[in-house]
């Protein structure tokens, strides 16, 4: 009877739809991408901040405007406040600028990593829990802002090992300014909406809901014809002066752009760069250069990173004037199409360098003692806890994916000397000294 009852007690283990556990071979390389984003973040002058998961809902609500608001993780706390889930890191940044600005020295440069929630339906690399990466750039509207946000993103990019990557770029002011040549500004934060949707929908729906939006079918084609290149070889410039006749004259969005441009030239990364009118981005707080980021490698698997100009989001917060620029990369996207695309970026989960196998647990203070050594030496290293046989410990180091095993027992502690297994060719060093074993390993690891 007993054991019926505790049969029947056991709860299922599992996890709510579009939410997961992540195992170390995921974990592992995601922290790794994170260490290196966070160096790298800082090598620019960006500082981390953190901000509360769960927010007040008029908070979050105020801007995020359209399917952002339907999206949204929302309940009643305990205390009957009315309180939602980030579901992205740039209005939590409002609401901290707005009530830290007299704290910060402006311009104000950040980066968050961090969890965020949406309840929209789950996909390949769509979850409703995800990692999202951002940095910002606050105080400043200028085109050398917008240029160091591109310029981290093509440098984060390459620090991360992606390999091919395309970042696609255009200018809501400029977009604006056509739309207003038409006569149909008063419609802009639906027709940007609709665009928005071009890559999921399709042409010809676009079109059709276009024609709904503005009725007229000469307009909703005057506004695909902005968003389409007619040759995809079209140059940067080429589109750039191409969208500035149909918007009826050069304006300021155009020379911020041409000024983008000439620094990326500069830099010599402007190959990375393509202007893609099509570029919209839906949500309501971008005024300037907005982007998002492709894998020409997966053309359908949609951004792992956008962002842009928002010079007006922290209005909501505070009288002040608060122009900024960032970019966020989609972490848990961007890992789910490198493991996609087999990148070595994602096949390195060992959870050490070296594993010290367990030969005779009273040798536990010398394993210690060598293991202390060895991650002076900037190793990691994991010494066995048990005593088991050797096959079990050489079982357990492969599973973990443990690259090199270090075998000593009473006679070669005494003597100073070991024995180094390369654990994936099977090479084996026998009578050799720690410092020897270090050298071997870090030839190979780092």
């Amino acid at each position: 009877m007993s054991d019926e009852k505790t049969t029947r007690s056991i709860i299922e283990p599992r996890v709510l739809k579009g939410f997961r556990d992540f195992l170390p071979a995921m974990e592992i390389p995601k922290k790794a991408i994170i260490n290196k984003l966070e160096k790298h973040f800082s090598s620019y002058g960006f500082v981390p901040i953190d901000t509360p998961v769960l927010e007040y809902t008029e908070v979050l609500l105020g801007k995020g405007g359209g399917e952002t608001d339907k999206q949204i993780f929302h309940f009643k706390d305990n205390g009957e406040r009315d309180v939602a889930l980030r579901f992205d890191l740039t209005v939590p940044f409002a609401r901290f600028l707005a009530q830290h600005q007299n704290e910060l020295a402006l311009p104000f440069k950040r980066f968050h990593i961090n969890k965020v929630w949406r309840g929209e339906n789950p996909q390949k690399g769509r979850y409703r829990e995800f990692t999202q990466c951002d940095f910002d750039i606050v105080g400043v509207d200028s085109a050398e802002a917008d240029y160091e946000i591109l310029s981290v993103m093509d440098s984060s990019f390459a620090v991360m090992g992606v390999g091919e990557y395309q970042f696609c770029l255009a200018h809501r002011g400029l977009f604006n300014a056509f739309l207003s040549h038409l006569g149909i500004i008063d419609l802009s934060v639906e027709i940007l909406r609709t665009v928005d949707k071009l890559r999921k929908i399709g042409k010809d729906t676009v079109k059709e809901q276009l024609t709904s939006l503005t009725g007229s079918s000469e307009k909703a084609q005057d506004i695909l014809s902005y968003i389409t290149k007619e040759d995809e070889q079209e140059s940067f410039l080429a589109t750039l002066d191409r969208l500035s006749k149909l918007a009826g004259n050069e304006t300021e969005h155009t020379q911020r752009m041409r000024t983008i441009y000439r620094y990326l030239s500069e830099a010599g990364i402007e190959g990375h760069f393509t202007f893609d009118p099509s570029i919209t981005r839906g949500l309501d707080y971008y005024t300037g250069i907005v982007y998002e980021t492709f894998l020409p490698s997966l053309p359908n698997f949609g951004s792992v990173c956008s962002g842009g100009r928002y010079n007006d989001l922290a209005s909501l917060y505070t009288k002040e004037r608060l122009p900024g620029v960032g970019s966020s990369i989609g972490l848990d996207r961007l890992l789910a199409a490198l493991e996609e695309l087999e990148s070595p970026v994602v096949g390195k989960t060992n959870s050490a360098d070296v594993a010290i196998l367990n030969t005779d647990m009273s040798l536990f203070n010398q394993y210690d003692r060598m293991a202390r050594t060895l991650r002076q030496a900037g190793l990691r290293v994991d010494v066995y806890l048990l005593e088991k046989k050797l096959a079990a410990q050489y079982k357990w180091a492969e599973t973990n994916a443990v690259p090199f095993a270090i075998l000593s027992d009473a006679n070669t502690i005494e003597t100073g000397l070991l024995t180094l297994k390369n654990l994936k060719t099977r090479a084996s060093y026998a009578s050799i000294t720690l410092e020897e074993a270090i050298d071997h390993i870090r030839k190979e690891v780092i």
